[in-house]
């Protein structure tokens, strides 16, 4: 039998809402510290309330009569708790409120369900990537419920800021075995927001009456995108490799460097995404992660390695541009790529959009707007996190600015030194 170790009943009257001396009176009902108000369909006289005795001062009959139903109400709530913990069902305040009102035949909802409805409803309309997060996400829930909570589920009327506090820190302090150390901030804020939008969706289907996350505010920190200079880039280029795979890995990272195209959407490259125009060949795709349109024209660079590898044996069994490489091991060859290029960089092959973004484009005075739209982004936002502002960038502006105020002081214009 399951049991509970605190169960209060509080009648009270809502003085917000007083109109004519009269306001509503409510029971509420307290199991476990988490309360929840019940109307009792009444308005009483506010200077008749005695708030210590929670009942109405006199011996008038409407008094009397209004007593009497506060006295059947306080016993009809408590039979309604003792009927649960009977049956061995869950004591909840919803759970108590729900068989007061006569409506506990009325499904309530838990993480579980909400969850399973959330795989089988938005799933399909997720990238692949996407769900296995969310599925790491939910993993995590899950895992947290049982270490805190001892039990295999949750309901969702449970769900309150102390649980989403409570599984930040649980995650704050959790080390995943595939991972040698404890969950990053972002990673942690990215897991609570899947956990957000699940509880969003079922608010929103009304499955439950609150949003737990109303009062909750996440904290992302800024993270910097690393990305090559453009003497790392030289270097790069202009390595000697002997290894085939090596040699393979570096060309894709720097087809990447001067086109922006991500790991996933350059394994799917095919002769079809190749398209003539006026004067220079363009790819012309749809981003894998977002859907949205991307067309870039093709610097001589990134032309000349689709020349070298569409001939490519690796690249003819698939029928795609460039031979596919698992991402894991094109980051991990790209480690090794690093110190033989004297890079002193955490080299990942997402820093060669990064790249493009800087070193390829800003900083040869492509407009960010144009680099947004060759990035396939959605928002101009998202490509100011990529594209930072070298300080090579600022030293040629201010150059730029320099040598117009020079030009101006030589035709005549005051000086202000010397």
């Amino acid at each position: 039998m399951r049991t509970t170790s605190t169960f209060s009943i509080l009648f009270w009257v809502y003085l917000k809402r007083i109109k004519n001396n009269q306001a509503p009176l409510y029971a509420r009902i307290t199991v476990d510290g988490k309360k929840l108000n019940i109307s009792l369909k009444r308005r009483i006289d506010t200077r008749l309330w005695n708030a210590n005795k929670q009942r109405i001062k006199g011996n008038s009959q409407t008094a009397r009569d209004l007593n009497q139903y506060l006295n059947e109400v306080h016993s009809e709530l408590f039979q309604c708790y003792h009927e649960l913990r009977a049956d061995d069902r869950r004591i909840t305040p919803q759970a108590i409120k729900s068989k007061f009102l006569g409506d506990d035949n009325v499904r309530i909802y838990t993480l579980r369900d909400i969850i399973a409805y959330h795989n089988t409803k938005i799933f399909q309309k997720l990238h692949r990537n996407t769900s296995r997060l969310y599925l790491t996400s939910q993993n995590y829930i899950l895992l947290f419920v049982k270490k805190e909570y001892k039990r295999e589920d949750m309901e969702l009327v449970e769900l309150d800021y102390r649980f989403i506090l409570s599984f930040e820190n649980f995650l704050r302090s959790l080390k995943p075995r595939h991972y040698q150390k404890q969950i990053g901030n972002n990673a942690v804020m990215k897991h609570i927001q899947r956990l957000r939008k699940m509880i969003t969706l079922a608010y929103h289907m009304e499955w439950i009456n609150n949003d737990p996350f109303r009062k909750f505010k996440q904290k992302l920190i800024p993270t910097h995108r690393g990305y090559l200079t453009a003497k790392e880039l030289e270097r790069l280029e202009e390595l000697a490799i002997n290894s085939r795979r090596l040699n393979t890995v570096r060309d894709l990272f720097v087809f990447s460097c001067y086109t922006g195209i991500s790991y996933t959407d350059i394994m799917l490259l095919t002769k079809e995404s190749l398209v003539l125009g006026m004067d220079t060949y363009w790819i012309v795709i749809k981003r894998q992660k977002n859907g949205n349109p991307v067309k870039i024209p093709l610097l001589k660079k990134a032309l000349d390695l689709i020349k070298r590898y569409m001939t490519d044996k690796r690249s003819l069994v698939n029928n795609t541009l460039f031979p596919r490489i698992s991402n894991q091991k094109m980051n991990a060859y790209l480690k090794e790529i690093a110190p033989l290029a004297e890079i002193q960089k955490n080299l990942t092959f997402h820093m060669a959009r990064h790249t493009f973004a800087t070193t390829v484009t800003l900083t040869n005075g492509v407009p960010i707007e144009t680099i947004s739209k060759m990035l396939g982004h959605t928002r101009l936002a998202t490509t100011q996190i990529y594209a930072k502002v070298v300080e090579r960038k600022v030293y040629d502006d201010m150059q730029m600015l320099r040598e117009k105020l020079e030009h101006k002081n030589d035709l005549g214009t005051p000086q202000f030194f010397g």
